[in-house]
């Protein structure tokens, strides 16, 4: 028999006198009807108003977080819980807590994370046009495609878990972002996460939302979490297009009726090299995703199991020797023509192009190779 509650209900509270009695009775009243036993935890995020007072009147367990934000409450609300379960809801009574029972029945037949789906049940005035048919798909969809969670509503506020998966989601986000932040992990950890429909009320209060801050932050945190389309990708499209017109100036090959000359190979260079140094930074933080933040990818995985430090300096060496012989050969025949005008411009800057790439693929391996250090202190 378990010695404390089953379920903790959290609810982060800011400013929410409005509303906060009426959830906290909501929830005691939820699980009391059908005989689950819990708690109800209010975490007070210096609110400056009577919320914390309101909701101990009610019954819940108040506790206090003095530093502001989304994540940062429910950090300190999941670290207060005793609850086998944990459900999650805002103060604002957009969620109805005559839900709590549905989230803990699916966990009980299995699941680890339960998330609401609002979409298809959202009340007039309950979301704004721009966050229910453009910020929430947009986000939600890109969210599965980096990730495939399967997710439909990534922000929906009202959501359940095992708290002992805690340790395995590993929350650190102190913002808005924490949302998909708790998706993300969950996705990553191979946790099983399921949905249920729910309802999404008309809020009681001012809402605290920013829609284009709060937006960029979940936006930045997807992308932070999936380096290799944050940089690889996008390095490696650079680098084929600076290798195609190269190849087409090189090889003075007609586009569009017309030869390309050495302006067009200037922004092939200078392509070819940024490609280079951003899929270095992405290797980098992918490096740093696997052995700091014990994150999975399974190409990188496979590419670091075959290469070591000194493929990478072999290849940066010779990249870089063939740049060197490519510009020994153009400073010969300068001298040779009496230091007169520079002939082979195509030759010179492809030579310098080789070097610098030669360069970053040198000591790229090296920094590559010392953030897998913690790889080698782990074994």
């Amino acid at each position: 028999m378990p010695t404390g509650p089953t379920v903790s209900v959290v609810i982060p509270c800011l400013n929410e006198e409005e509303a906060i009695s009426a959830c906290v009775a909501s929830a005691v009243e939820a699980l009391a009807r059908t005989r689950l036993s819990g708690e109800v935890i209010v975490v007070d995020n210096a609110s400056e108003d009577r919320s914390a007072e309101l909701a101990a009147a009610a019954g819940a367990r108040v506790v206090f977080e003095p530093r502001r934000g989304y994540g940062s409450a429910y950090l300190a609300g999941f670290l207060a819980a005793t609850g086998d379960y944990v459900v999650m809801a805002d103060a604002d009574l957009t969620y109805d807590f005559a839900e709590i029972p549905r989230f803990v029945e699916r966990i009980e037949k299995g699941a680890d994370v339960v998330m609401g789906d609002r979409m298809d049940n959202i009340e007039p005035g309950a979301m704004p046009w721009l966050h229910r048919y453009v910020g929430n798909p947009l986000l939600s969809g890109l969210l599965n495609v980096l990730f495939r969670t399967g997710v439909r509503d990534a922000h929906c506020g009202m959501r359940a878990f095992r708290r002992s998966v805690l340790p395995q989601l590993d929350l650190r986000t102190t913002g808005m972002e924490f949302a998909s932040e708790m998706v993300i992990r969950a996705a990553k950890a191979n946790l099983r996460i399921e949905q249920i429909p729910i309802t999404y009320h008309p809020r009681e209060g001012e809402s605290k939302l920013s829609s284009f801050r709060d937006g960029w932050r979940h936006l930045r945190f997807l992308l932070l979490h999936r380096p290799t389309y944050l940089f690889v990708l996008p390095g490696l499209v650079l680098l084929i297009l600076g290798l195609i017109a190269s190849a087409v100036t090189i090889g003075q090959i007609a586009i569009f009726g017309r030869g390309w000359q050495i302006h067009t190979l200037i922004a092939g260079s200078l392509l070819e090299i940024i490609g280079v140094q951003v899929i270095g930074l992405g290797l980098c933080a992918l490096a740093y995703a696997t052995y700091f933040m014990s994150d999975d990818e399974r190409w990188f995985n496979l590419m670091r199991a075959r290469f070591r430090l000194e493929h990478g300096l072999a290849l940066g060496v010779l990249i870089g020797l063939s740049g060197v012989g490519l510009g020994a050969d153009v400073v010969v025949s300068w001298i040779n023509s009496g230091f007169g005008p520079l002939a082979q411009e195509e030759q010179a800057l492809l030579s310098a192009t080789l070097l610098i790439i030669g360069v970053q693929v040198f000591f790229t391996s090296f920094l590559l190779s010392i953030l897998g250090l913690r790889r080698e202190e782990r074994r």
